[in-house]
């Protein structure tokens, strides 16, 4: 039944190849390139694909201006990617849950405050708040995590409040009360599984957004530091070779397009695999 069901996701099983895709290639970069992302040989500068007749066997998308090979920076920057966008996604989710069950749950003034505190985090543009934080922290992978974990937390505060709100008017969460469950266990043995689902889909949409934000910020210089490979960093320094070196910018802007495409499409077949209301209609 289960299986049936993920067969006729073809959003999910999209994404879920996408992913594992991108991720295996950053993960066993070392076996599927020869080259450093951070070697470089002036000698093979700006060199095309290997599909060009100028091209060369030994660098498969080319080479930038300094002669660094464009593959192994797409490869290893992958990893860095993924663990900037997975690290601040999960802290925010954590963060985020935690308060929009306290919130929902007691209401009263605990609910006013809280609510008022993510309006106001709301009002502010995400990547407004990024690039402040991180103009402001000294930069580096720490840092960045926590600055994208910031910009997140609040999205899944306010619909995680919003369910838990409804969840604890609910007949099964009165029982609990009449048999002397406590606020701790009704909060994560009763209302928590049952907000599990509308945390993963958020999981996977904020994700996709951390990616596009960490890459903004790679490129306007207050991202991942030298000697990190980033793909958006890729994107800043060989901007002003767009018109004439397109392989330069084309591949990692290609790298960023797919990982954001994969994790939405998961992210909308999660929602339809896993949303009660949804399920009759599979």
């Amino acid at each position: 039944m289960i299986i049936r069901r993920i067969k006729r996701q073809f959003k999910l099983l999209f994404g879920v190849v996408i992913l594992i895709f991108l991720i295996s290639c950053s993960i066993f970069a070392f076996l599927l390139t020869a080259h450093r992302p951070t070697e470089q040989n002036l000698l093979e500068s700006r060199l095309p694909p290997c599909w060009h007749s100028t091209g060369s066997r030994e660098h498969i998308l080319g080479t930038d201006y300094l002669g660094r090979d464009v593959w192994a920076n797409i490869l290893y920057g992958g990893r860095f990617t993924f663990l900037v966008a997975f690290s601040a996604s999960l802290s925010s989710a954590l963060v985020g849950t935690v308060i929009g069950l306290i919130a929902g749950y007691f209401g009263g003034l605990i609910d006013l405050l809280l609510t008022r505190i993510i309006d106001i985090q709301l009002a502010i543009p995400a990547i407004v708040l990024a690039l402040t934080i991180a103009a402001l922290a000294k930069p580096g992978l720490e840092n960045l995590i926590i600055a994208l974990a910031i910009t997140s937390w609040p999205s899944y505060a306010r619909l995680i409040r919003a369910l838990a709100k409804s969840l604890s008017r609910q007949t099964f969460v009165e029982a609990a009360r009449s048999i002397g469950a406590n606020s701790l266990r009704i909060l994560f043995h009763h209302l928590l599984p049952n907000c599990f689902y509308l945390v993963l889909v958020q999981l996977t949409l904020e994700t996709a957004r951390i990616v596009l934000t960490e890459s903004a910020l790679s490129f306007l210089g207050l991202g991942l530091p030298p000697p990190y490979p980033s793909w958006g960093r890729m994107l800043a320094e060989n901007r002003l070779f767009l018109t004439v070196d397109y392989w330069v910018t084309l591949f990692p802007g290609l790298a960023i397009m797919l990982t954001v495409l994969g994790i939405n499409l998961l992210g909308d077949g999660l929602r339809d695999f896993l949303d009660p209301r949804l399920r009759r209609m599979l």
